[in-house]
């Protein structure tokens, strides 16, 4: 990644080199305006949550004064935080935004999918959301998805290219040297694309202070009844929480990850500013879907299966 815009003069003492967070967008801003230039119909995965909601924000910055030539994508799992699905209608309506919705509740309607025992809803989400892609035969993918979150990621390329099943073979995974993505792709294939590959949790919320980004309410500490289930802090809700045995409270908390409300865990904190989170997860050892996500827990290699059969 390149990281200097020009060399030192000599017998200077002013180098002229970007911070590591302009970097970061003018690597993220490439990414969105190669792929509209390479693509005939790409999709933004944007579900309300930080990582998407800066995505969208500097596919924003690489189009404007224009609009964004690309329309939005949501998987609705049905057990999403309202306060998520609340702001992330406010943006589309904002922006004049087009977003497409992928209901996992359709499919369990229609008899196409089965609830789960534990009531979690994540891993029901494939399904929905290839036979989007397919139907309105998106050719390209925007995921909000980075390398330090989980190790299965940490294998993406930039350009991942997807076959016909939208299944990641990580062995087809393509070499991007000198910031140079190859979109090629078969009829019937497309291809998911990272521009926060490189970012870290502390990059995004420093970014996120930095442009003034507003984020849904949930990301700092506010008083919330949770119940504590496999380690962690749950919202009690229709899906399925809290069972006997588990006793609700009221506490202080946040999230550093959001998604559905079955495995999607809060974090005891006091952090109700942008600076207090950032001081917050720069101190942090556990990433934030080791600590918050219980999907991510079914299995040593959960997210790994999950993107194989056409998860993000």
């Amino acid at each position: 990644m390149t990281t200097t815009v020009a060399a030192v003069e000599e017998g200077t003492d002013s180098p002229y080199a970007l911070s590591h967070l302009d970097a970061l967008e003018s690597e993220a801003v490439h990414i969105f305006r190669e792929v509209a230039g390479e693509f005939e119909r790409p999709v933004i995965l944007f579900s309300g949550g930080k990582d998407s909601i800066v995505m969208l924000h500097l596919a924003l910055k690489a189009f404007r004064p224009a609009s964004v030539p690309f329309s939005l994508l949501h998987v609705d799992t049905g057990h999403n935080f309202p306060e998520v699905l609340d702001y992330r209608d406010r943006t589309v309506a904002r922006h004049g935004l087009r977003l497409h919705v992928a209901s996992v509740q359709d499919y369990i309607d229609r008899g196409v999918l089965k609830e789960r025992p534990d009531g979690t809803r994540n891993p029901l989400q494939t399904l929905p959301l290839t036979e989007k892609i397919q139907a309105e035969k998106f050719d390209a993918v925007f995921g909000g998805g980075r390398r330090d979150e989980e190790k299965a990621r940490a294998k993406e390329r930039v350009f991942s290219l997807r076959d016909e099943f939208s299944q990641w073979d990580p062995r087809r995974q393509r070499p991007e040297l000198w910031n140079l993505y190859n979109g090629r792709h078969a009829p019937g294939e497309h291809v998911r694309v990272f521009p926060l590959s490189n970012w870290t949790e502390l990059d995004v919320w420093q970014y996120i202070a930095r442009e003034g980004i507003e984020l849904p309410e949930i990301y700092y500490a506010h008083e919330r009844e949770v119940f504590r289930r496999g380690g962690m802090w749950l919202t009690a809700g229709e899906w399925g929480g809290p069972k006997d045995g588990e006793t609700v409270e009221k506490r202080l908390v946040r999230y550093r990850t959001v998604g559905d409300m079955s495995c999607t865990g809060a974090v005891d904190s006091d952090a109700d500013t942008i600076e207090k989170v950032i001081v917050e997860i720069a101190a942090s050892r556990l990433t934030e879907r080791g600590a918050t996500r219980a999907d991510d827990k079914m299995s040593e290699a959960a997210m790994e299966d999950r993107k194989r059969e056409g998860y993000f």
